[in-house]
């Protein structure tokens, strides 16, 4: 059995309307009542996530920002890795080229991140990654936002820094997700898990798919490997 989890959130906490499974966070709280441990990774904000983890009950260790923000436990000092002055002027590159020809672009708590630039998927990632093939960044398409980091950051890359933080090892946890930007932690997990809506990356580098979708899948996954 595994001895602790990490999971991503959008898609694979929640719904395809972004809203919270109730049936996973019953699962999770079973977890933390068993001092089982929880690590939350999302592309999200600190801010955010901080939120989050005080509603689902976990000691405050998060992964945001894809990696480029991350901390062990509430009183853990933030770490950032990353560029976000690049990564502002790769977003500049973008909007010069496509927002005279009507594309939104909207930029995503950009006052709350500390490493990467998320922005609306109003243009086809294919298109971003054109404009940006001259410079240093890399796009990442969740399915809710396009982001640009700079490149070796990672979900997975920060998930090893904290696994021997907290004493333990990549292989002791449970691993969920359904994004690209997860397939470097669900390929690190002792079991790692995606459910049902995953993209075909994220699939393919778990260790099981699971039959339902979003939240419920997780939860599915909970009560089969807990």
């Amino acid at each position: 059995m595994p001895r602790a989890f990490i999971t991503d959130i959008d898609g694979t906490l929640t719904d395809d309307r972004r809203r919270l499974s109730t049936e996973v966070v019953d699962e999770m709280r079973k977890l933390l009542d068993n001092d089982i441990p929880i690590i939350l990774a999302s592309g999200n904000t600190l801010c955010f996530l901080d939120a989050f983890s005080h509603m689902i009950g976990t000691d405050g260790t998060i992964i945001a920002e894809n990696g480029g923000v991350y901390r062990l436990g509430y009183l853990g000092k933030k770490q950032i890795s990353g560029n976000q002055e690049l990564c502002l002027a790769a977003y500049q590159k973008v909007v010069d080229e496509l927002q005279p020809k009507g594309d939104d672009l909207r930029l995503f708590s950009n006052r709350y991140r500390d490493s990467d630039i998320a922005f609306s998927r109003d243009a086809p990632t294919e298109t971003v990654k054109e404009i940006l093939k001259d410079m240093p960044v890399v796009v990442i398409d969740t399915g809710f936002a396009i982001h640009l980091q700079v490149p070796g950051i990672t979900k997975g890359a920060v998930f090893e820094k904290l696994t021997e933080q907290m004493g333990l090892a990549p292989g002791d946890f449970l691993v969920a997700g359904d994004s690209i930007n997860d397939v470097s932690m669900l390929k690190l997990g002792g079991i790692s898990i995606a459910p049902a809506n995953a993209s075909p990356e994220a699939k393919l580098a778990a260790d099981h798919v699971m039959e339902k979708s979003y939240g419920e899948g997780t939860a599915e996954a909970l009560r089969k490997y807990f």
